[in-house]
C-alpha cells in the first residue's frame, strides 16, 4: 500500500473543428509561468506542430495544472 502524488499540466487548445484538444504533460518544471506556457502554446498554433482530428489548433482555450493523490488500499500478492 502506498500514497503517490501526480502533477499534471493540461493545455486546452481550440481547433478548426470546433472542438477541444488537451495536451497533458506529466510532471512539468515547478516555476513554469503562465507567460511561459501561453509562449510556447502560441508558437504551437502559429507553426501548425500538430493537427488533430477536429483539424488544426486555433486559439488558447485553458491551462491547468493538477494536482493528484493516489491512496492504493490494497495490493495483491506477488507470486
Amino acid at each position: 500500500m502506498a500514497i503517490s502524488t501526480n502533477k499534471i499540466l493540461r493545455l486546452s487548445f481550440s481547433t478548426a473543428g470546433g472542438k477541444t484538444f488537451t495536451l497533458s504533460i506529466l510532471n512539468p518544471r515547478e516555476d513554469l509561468s503562465q507567460a511561459e506556457i501561453l509562449s510556447v502554446m502560441d508558437r504551437m498554433i502559429e507553426e501548425d506542430i500538430l493537427m488533430t482530428t477536429s483539424g488544426a489548433l486555433t486559439g488558447v482555450k485553458d491551462i491547468k495544472i493538477v494536482n493528484t493523490v493516489v491512496n492504493d488500499l490494497f495490493d495483491p500478492v506477488q507470486p
